[in-house]
């Protein structure tokens, strides 16, 4: 399989992790948790298509759960706070909790997991596969939660209140 193949497929798997994170950059992030949640997220997106490979098929025999059920549960668990954040008179610089950070790198990679299911089909290099779907999810995650900064400085709280909407919307299209 050629490096533009991995490329292509690194890029697609980054674009629910841009689009997400356009939305929850929208809360006014400090920098620093923008460098760490997008250092979580392409960590993840390292180690969910190996986790994939290697347990994927015993997984989804074992838990008869649709993933996307769980995309939808926390990315609207995340949308609803977002929601609620835009309705309170603070202007300050939003703090993430590991946890949240955590919930959120887990929700835009699952789709990884997946790929990981089918990675050996793909491709025989793994290691570079996957480092090519991590680096790709860093930097598109990076520059979505910047650009949400951005939107919120220049329209204020209702980027949030979009924001937060957007992510609900994304969470119900993942079970419909």
């Amino acid at each position: 399989m050629s490096i533009y193949v991995i490329i292509l497929i690194a890029v697609s798997l980054s674009m629910d992790a841009f689009s997400l994170a356009l939305a929850y950059g929208t809360l006014n992030l400090e920098n620093k948790y923008i460098k760490k949640l997008s250092i979580i997220v392409g960590i993840y997106h390292f180690i969910m298509p190996l986790i994939g490979l290697t347990l994927g098929n015993i997984l989804l025999k074992l838990i008869p759960i649709d993933p996307n059920i769980i995309v939808c549960v926390v990315l609207t668990f995340i949308g609803i706070e977002m929601i609620i954040d835009s309705f309170k008179n603070e202007d300050e610089i939003k703090i993430m909790t590991i946890k949240e950070m955590i919930l959120f790198g887990l929700a835009v990679s699952l789709d990884s997991f997946s790929v990981g299911i089918g990675l050996e089909a793909i491709t025989n290099n793994y290691i570079l596969s996957v480092t090519m779907f991590s680096l790709s999810s860093f930097i598109f995650t990076y520059i979505g939660l910047a650009i949400g900064k951005k939107i919120n400085n220049l329209i204020g709280k209702i980027s949030t209140l979009i924001g937060g909407i957007t992510l609900i919307v994304i969470g119900i299209v993942y079970i419909l």
